[in-house]
């Protein structure tokens, strides 16, 4: 065994029985290539990655290849999503030498870190070729290597920078419908989603056009959202027997997924399909986040609690093995009801996919339609699917299940804390608060130390003196505390989450370049210190701050919160207009500067319930507060014995409310 079999992580440990003398990343390997003087090669994946186990096989595990790889370079293996802060770096590497990005990630370094070449997946000749080649250039020409590192590195700490701003502008609707128009050329207006293939979901997104269509009375955009969440829901990326999302579908329609479901994915998606809900109470909504809640529960959930990371794509060295079916096999598990499952799900004789005679289920037809066309009353032919679709699913259970990344990540159970919030806001139901105060109270135990700093990783019961963050862990756990405060007006979830942003401002804010850098001050120095400010598949941590700050800001009547999220939003609007898609989380962020927040206090006796009829009303630009007593600032003088509602804006409060329909009278007259 390598210098691996000691890592916790699920992804390294899959390379601890390689012929390559991998390293984890650390001082061991970093200083074993300065004092041989050889080239680092830092290959960087995760263990869901299908692309990740095909270089594995095909280089990593030939002995030939790891012996090129062993004499010329200290080879380190990283987990991306242990340390996102070095996948930043070469991520930002590669990028810049190529244009694209993705993982496999493969750098060749000099001694010193910094990087000379890169790319993703190279099939076994090309690899080795490629290695024989920065091997003897490194050699021959250590000069040219060196200038080539320093112009590299230049780059990579100007990549996805922003110019300090300190002039607050008037945003205006103007500014959004500029964004707007050049964000819907991007649209599908067939299949939904943005451009072709490959599609990934994009919650983010489609949370923050949802919520411009609906303030903006939009109903392109609004037809947008709808035809997405739609089709995502009947595509094959969405696991029509077990319920949860795969990561991407490599067609433009959602057939076909890249199998592995990962946690940041599903968390988001019940967010999204909460809000909608609430937005257009469409059952298919509530059905799909109730299926990825009791997916989550039962395949990413540990015994205390906390979330693990993700499913791999491959089982029996397969990718999608797990879910894929043949017709035949549903026949031999539904006997005589198998047409019907077959006509609802397209499953064919052939094959509905490359693979032979292998289906992805999808659908296509509303049951509505479907059923008319079969000529079958719409519940007797939904009460067979669900029954079909039970036997299916205890049949694929006894399979060989894809691998299961057990690593429990803070920021990514912040958004599961999140979307667990989101559910119970939309569909009232006890069971979703309960998993997510039990969530709650597991990263309070096991991720939060004395000082109150944040350790990234669980690892099982440890000291947490030795543990690292970063902002992505702080901004996602903070935003998630707030949410479960909104819930409950338990003010123990919103201290909380001032505690952790106050960290962050303390370790993490650059108050010269008016952003967070993604790593705190008192952590190992890399290369570089980045900022992370592009949204994408997740949101940017310096977004999610932003946001953070605006809403602490209302809570503790604090200007200093609101202007830091205004310092940070005025970096970041003049790139807006440029890709919607990449900043959507800002834009949410902007609607709200233009459209105004509501500050809604419920107190009194009958509080809870009145926060649960005012969750029903669709009202995306808004905070909620209250109880029968609190300490925040807007709650004072207003606890009486009977239920009010207090609508307040800009600093403005009216007067009190005594029933939902007055209250929502004062939102809808602004």
């Amino acid at each position: 065994m390598n210098h691996l079999a000691n890592s916790t992580s699920p992804y390294l440990l899959q390379h601890a029985n390689n012929p390559v003398d991998w390293y984890p990343w650390g001082s061991e390997a970093l200083q074993k290539a300065k004092d041989e003087n050889k080239l680092i090669l830092v290959s960087i994946g995760y263990s869901a990655c299908h692309w990740c186990h095909v270089m594995e096989h095909e280089s990593f595990e030939d002995e030939k290849v790891a012996a090129v790889m062993n004499e010329y370079f200290v080879c380190i293996k990283v987990d991306r999503e242990e340390r996102p802060d070095v996948d930043q770096i070469y991520m930002s590497a590669v990028q810049l030498m190529s244009g694209r990005g993705g993982w496999p990630l493969n750098c060749i370094c000099l001694p010193d870190q910094r990087p000379i070449y890169g790319g993703t997946y190279f099939r076994k000749n090309d690899w080795v070729s490629l290695l024989f080649n920065l091997a003897d250039f490194y050699k021959t020409k250590p000069d040219e290597a060196g200038e080539y590192a320093t112009r590299l590195t230049d780059g990579i700490k100007q990549y996805e920078s922003v110019e300090l701003v300190t002039e607050q502008p008037e945003y205006k609707t103007d500014d959004l419908e500029l964004i707007l128009n050049n964000w819907k050329k991007y649209f599908d207006k067939t299949e939904g989603g943005l451009g072709t293939a490959p599609k990934f979901p994009m919650p983010n997104n489609w949370q923050c056009l949802m919520r411009y269509a609906h303030l903006f009375g939009d109903e392109n955009v609004a037809g947008a959202v709808k035809l997405t969440l739609h089709k995502m829901a009947f595509g094959g990326i969405y696991d029509h027997i077990g319920g949860g999302f795969a990561r991407y579908s490599v067609d433009g329609r959602w057939h076909v997924p890249h199998f592995e479901k990962m946690l940041y994915d599903n968390a988001q998606l019940i967010s999204l399909y909460a809000e909608a809900y609430t937005c257009n109470p469409d059952p298919l909504y509530k059905k799909i986040a109730d299926e990825i809640i009791g997916f989550t529960l039962r395949e990413l959930t540990s015994p205390e609690f906390g979330f693990y990371s993700a499913l791999d794509a491959d089982s029996e060295g397969k990718e999608g093995k797990f879910y894929i079916f043949a017709k035949g096999e549903i026949e031999a598990i539904l006997g005589d009801e198998a047409d019907l499952f077959c006509i609802y799900y397209h499953i064919t004789e052939d094959g509905n996919w490359e693979e032979e005679e292998s289906n992805v289920l999808f659908r296509m037809e509303s049951d509505e339609g479907l059923a008319a066309k079969l000529g079958l009353p719409v519940e007797h032919m939904l009460k067979k699917i669900e029954a079909s679709r039970q036997k299916v699913f205890e049949a694929r259970s006894h399979r060989v299940r894809p691998g299961l990344d057990n690593k429990i990540l803070a920021s990514w159970n912040g958004m599961m804390l999140k979307g667990l919030c989101d559910a119970y806001r939309a569909f009232d139901k006890p069971e979703y608060l309960d998993i997510a105060l039990k969530n709650a109270g597991f990263i309070l135990d096991n991720l939060v130390n004395k000082m109150g700093r944040l350790s990234r990783i669980y690892a099982g019961g440890g000291d947490l003196k030795g543990a690292f963050a970063f902002l992505d862990d702080y901004a996602n756990l903070a935003d998630a505390f707030i949410a479960l405060y909104e819930v409950t007006f338990n003010e123990k979830w919103l201290n909380q989450a001032k505690k952790l942003v106050d960290i962050a401002i303390e370790h993490y804010y650059d108050a010269g370049s008016g952003i967070f850098f993604y790593t705190a001050g008192d952590d190992e120095q890399l290369i570089a210190r980045k900022s992370e400010i592009m949204d994408g598949v997740t949101p940017a941590s310096n977004s999610v701050m932003a946001r953070n700050l605006k809403k602490l800001g209302l809570f503790f009547d604090d200007e200093n919160y609101g202007d830091t999220s205004a310092q940070l939003l005025r970096n970041i609007v003049p790139h807006l207009a440029r890709y919607g898609s990449s900043y959507s989380n800002w834009i949410m962020l902007l609607l709200d500067e233009v459209a105004g927040t509501y500050e809604i206090a419920i107190t009194g006796e009958n509080f809870e319930e009145t926060r649960r009829q005012i969750e029903k009303n669709y009202i995306p630009n808004k905070i909620i507060l209250g109880g029968k007593k609190g300490s925040l600032p807007l709650l004072q003088d207003k606890f009486g014995a009977v239920t009010q509602i207090f609508i307040c804006k800009d600093k403005t409060c009216g007067l009190p409310a005594l029933n939902i329909a007055d209250a929502l009278k004062q939102i809808t007259a602004h």
